[in-house]
């Protein structure tokens, strides 16, 4: 058996993921994927990786542990999703990005340190990702929330790498949020491993959250009536409909800190991909693009 940590990050799916996964658990199941609902593992594995303090756990609490996340006796792939394995939104920045990433993960996979681990993060641009972390703190003020950390200097490659560092040889696909809506499928599959070919309810529920009914049946009907051969032209089409019936308010993001300029997000957006590029370049990383 492999389990899958879907790591987050906050503000990125919003278990849109998740919420299509458990509405297909029947479709998976009969693949060996199961897709246990997060009330049976999020406060398990949080209380569970307290009491082991970073030690192994086990082979006795590491079945009872599976116990009582899996009602199945086997299965091939164990789907973990929540974007609190990488930390609570109020410790997620401190001098960098997600800072205690790298020893919450090793936590959790030492609940089960005889069952080979899979990692997938999603990763969004700082203009856009500070400003809505900041918006899930409780009663602080932005300098509280920053805590003199420089925004030009936090980078998501650092958090992978010090995860990867901890959890060596464990497989890691990433992708940005903001090229979701165009690579969906892929991360779908990427996530559950179901095999090609295999039909998801509602995989387009993303798209519908961004285009009205209207635009998303007539891009439904182009796809029937001319199906793509390939996924890039699959993504040329996504984008063409986009272009035409996006809702503007659900594709532009609203950015409002003390402080920042449009020099800010312009020159965080270039760190940004630049950031990307060292990401795709690191060994044992698998990187989505569009």
């Amino acid at each position: 058996m492999r389990i899958v940590y879907h790591l987050g990050a906050h503000g990125t799916d919003e278990e849109r993921l998740l919420r299509c996964l458990l509405k297909n658990r029947q479709v998976l199941g009969n693949q060996g994927i199961v897709v246990p609902g997060p009330a049976r593992y999020r406060a398990l594995l949080r209380d569970t990786a307290i009491t082991l303090k970073g030690q192994a756990a086990s082979r006795d609490t590491q079945a009872l542990v599976l116990e009582q996340i899996m009602e199945e006796d086997r299965a091939d792939r164990l789907i973990l999703s929540w974007d609190n394995f990488l930390s609570f939104p109020q410790w997620a920045l401190k001098d960098r990005l997600y800072p205690s990433a790298a020893e919450r993960v090793r936590a959790f996979t030492q609940i089960f340190p005889e069952i080979e681990a899979e990692f997938h993060l999603a990763i969004r641009n700082p203009a856009s990702f500070l400003p809505d972390l900041f918006a899930r703190q409780r009663d602080k003020t932005y300098d509280q929330f920053m805590q003199e950390a420089d925004p030009h200097d936090l980078y998501w490659s650092d958090v992978i790498e010090d995860v990867l560092t901890q959890n060596p040889g464990v497989p890691f696909t990433v992708w940005c949020d903001e090229d979701t809506p165009l690579i969906w499928p892929e991360v779908l599959q990427a996530v559950s491993g179901h095999a090609p070919g295999t039909v998801l309810e509602d995989a387009d529920d993303l798209l519908a959250s961004l285009m009205p009914p209207e635009g998303l049946e007539r891009m439904r009907a182009y796809l029937r009536d001319h199906p793509a051969q390939t996924v890039a032209q699959r993504r040329r089409v996504v984008s063409a409909f986009l272009d035409k019936f996006a809702i503007p308010e659900k594709i532009e993001v609203g950015i409002d800190l003390p402080g920042w300029t449009e020099d800010t997000i312009r020159m965080l957006t270039e760190s940004y991909d630049a950031d990307v590029a060292r990401i795709r370049a690191m060994p044992g990383v698998t990187f989505i693009a569009v």
